[in-house]
């Protein structure tokens, strides 16, 4: 058994999807900590059912953390024991978390990570892209203006890109990445450990058409190859691929024809679908 120290806060990973992922380690100190402080008790409460552990957790999340976690902080300076866990997968990582690690850092509380499950790496060693490098981005800001100037910054990034979103934002998502990094290589994951696990390997713009086709349902990790000299698109490029969608369109339907351009010079189909509309004879 390892030792439970008083006034410890210990980071504890959850599963997934699938229950059995959870570590001897992990269900060790949550049967032995004095407070679990979960970000959806409810969902908490069916693992820790689960394990058959009765305790209650507490909530802490991110519409309440400036009230408790104080509170969690002066439970941890009396001596008591504090769990963090979030709905699935690792703490922090987008994930309230990170704030209770800061004040727990300020107020000199020994913080215990665990290590465990995690959707963004359980994604990146499936998906066919370079694992050995990679840039974890989480969501992508609301604001357009934010979403703007986060993917100049990364659009010449030579690492594989990681997002997380939301089935009803998916197809959002999609088209500003198209719009701002190119047709890329890219994969969703969905459902990872569960029964319905699947992977979407393609390109931004075959993963999008296929958004179109079959609703986006659960939640996603996005991975997005990194840049790369070939992606490259000066006038002296834009002219090459310009004479390449009006060569193929000479024998082709001008949706095909802008879907091989598009998958030969990692743009965007629509871009290239527009451009044939406009100067097509």
């Amino acid at each position: 058994m390892n030792e439970i120290k008083p006034g410890t806060l210990y980071l504890v990973p959850t599963p997934i999807g699938n229950l059995s992922d959870i570590t001897e380690r992990s269900v060790e100190i949550l049967n032995n900590v004095d407070l679990i402080a979960a970000e959806d008790t409810r969902h908490t409460r069916i693992l820790l059912d689960h394990l058959g552990i009765s305790k209650s957790p507490v909530s802490y999340h991110e519409h309440n953390k400036k009230e408790a976690g104080p509170k969690l902080i002066d439970e941890l300076k009396s001596g008591h024991t504090v769990a963090q866990v979030s709905d699935a997968g690792m703490p922090v990582i987008s994930d309230p978390g990170a704030d209770l690690v800061r004040l727990a850092l300020s107020e000199g509380i020994p913080i215990v990570p665990l290590p465990g499950p995690n959707a963004a790496l359980t994604a990146l060693v499936a998906s066919g892209l370079d694992a050995r490098q990679f840039v974890f981005i989480g969501f992508l800001p609301k604001i357009t203006a934010k979403q703007k100037k986060l993917l100049s910054d990364i659009s010449h990034v030579p690492f594989t890109l990681i997002f997380y979103e939301a089935p009803h934002r998916l197809k959002d998502t999609l088209d500003t990445l198209l719009k701002y990094l190119g047709n890329r290589r890219a994969v969703t994951a969905r459902e990872l450990t569960k029964k319905f696990e699947s992977f979407n390997r393609g390109t931004l713009e075959s993963i999008r058409l296929h958004a179109d086709e079959e609703e986006p349902r659960g939640e996603y990790v996005l991975l997005v190859e990194g840049w790369n000299e070939s992606m490259e698109t000066g006038e002296e490029n834009q002219a090459t691929w310009q004479e390449e969608a009006m060569k193929q369109a000479e024998s082709l339907p001008l949706k095909e024809a802008a879907r091989r351009t598009a998958g030969k010079f990692n743009m965007s189909r629509r871009e290239i679908y527009q451009f044939l509309l406009e100067n097509k004879k």
